[in-house]
């Protein structure tokens, strides 16, 4: 049995889908928090329920105790650690919720694993912790300078499961994700937001002129490549993006041209946090897992929008943060 913690979360409730088609069994865990709106954690993870062998339990991976019961009621083959508060700006305002889980969460499933036996772990982290480095970003780069707490926090996890791969040899895999979205997506991502608005002919923010380049990538295409981790052993850190960046003035005219509405921009100063550009080597990715991104921006963008206009119930009730 695959633990995955975080599962009602974006990346994990696709992650734990592709899993039981694939004939595994999971037990997923969250903490249904309110980071976002709560109502499309529990719309994710009405998906899952119905699915022959999962298993869900409502819990907080930063609450020592729970993880002890967890894992001493439950036999796991593998970890993947999905579990984190995400968000480069709510970091700021909040801190401490960000080393609560991202840090002490992290490690209590460390410990966990190495008490229980569980070998592998599989953890998530984010092309943040790159900050200004060189691009493309590669692994090997210092990645030392975090421009935000939430970099530093999941920096920090990355260090934590070095040092427990290196004392207690277990396998674990670091994967570095670019800029997700896709269906279902979170609801204080850019693209939701953007989707949301136009929708409603509303005014979208953008920081900076909008010519800012991310390398967004697929949801699906990061879930399946994050199953492919499972099977390494080993201490590695391995970089998922699409190895296409892109402006986001695009990629709101994308969301435009599929809704068949104009987006009413204002722009702004940019943010102290963010950076003019993203953009992964997956060179790794492709000699370690054999993976390669396969949907390109402009066909992710038409799923997406085609499920926020097949879920109009769902997505104009959730709230949109600031």
């Amino acid at each position: 049995m695959i633990l995955v913690t975080g599962c009602a979360g974006f990346i994990g409730s696709k992650v734990t889908e592709l899993l039981l088609k694939d004939g595994a069994e999971v037990f997923g865990i969250d903490d249904l928090n309110d980071s976002y709106d709560v109502r499309i954690k529990r719309w994710r993870l009405s998906k899952l329920l119905d699915h022959r062998g999962f298993k869900f339990k409502q819990m907080d991976i930063s609450e020592w105790e729970e993880v002890v019961s967890l894992f001493s009621s439950n036999r796991f083959s593998a970890v993947i650690n999905l579990a984190a508060r995400a968000g480069v700006r709510r970091s700021l305002e909040d801190p401490w919720v960000y080393l609560r889980t991202n840090e002490l969460g992290n490690l209590n499933i460390l410990e966990a694993c190495r008490r229980s036996g569980v070998r592998k772990v599989v953890l998530a982290s984010t092309s943040s912790v790159y900050g200004l480095e060189e691009l493309p970003f590669c692994e090997d780069a210092q990645a030392d300078r975090p421009l935000s707490p939430y970099a530093a926090s999941k920096r920090s996890a990355e260090c934590w499961a070095f040092s427990y791969h290196h004392l207690y040899n277990l396998d674990i895999t670091i994967l570095r994700y670019f800029t997700v979205y896709g269906p279902a997506g979170r609801p204080d991502m850019s693209i939701f937001k953007f989707m949301r608005l136009i929708y409603e002919g509303k005014d979208i923010t953008v920081y900076g002129d909008g010519n800012q380049e991310r390398d967004f990538t697929y949801v699906d295409d990061i879930a399946g490549g994050t199953i492919r981790a499972l099977r390494l052993r080993g201490f590695q850190r391995i970089n998922l993006g699409s190895d296409r960046p892109v402006k986001l003035n695009y990629v709101i005219s994308l969301i435009e041209d599929r809704m068949g509405k104009r987006a009413k921009r204002v722009y702004l100063p940019p943010h102290p946090a963010d950076v003019p550009k993203t953009w992964a080597n997956i060179n790794l990715a492709r000699e370690l897992l054999g993976w390669e991104p396969k949907v390109s921006i402009e066909e992710g963008i038409k799923r997406t929008v085609d499920w926020f206009m097949s879920n109009l119930d769902l997505v104009l009730e959730v709230n949109l943060p600031e």
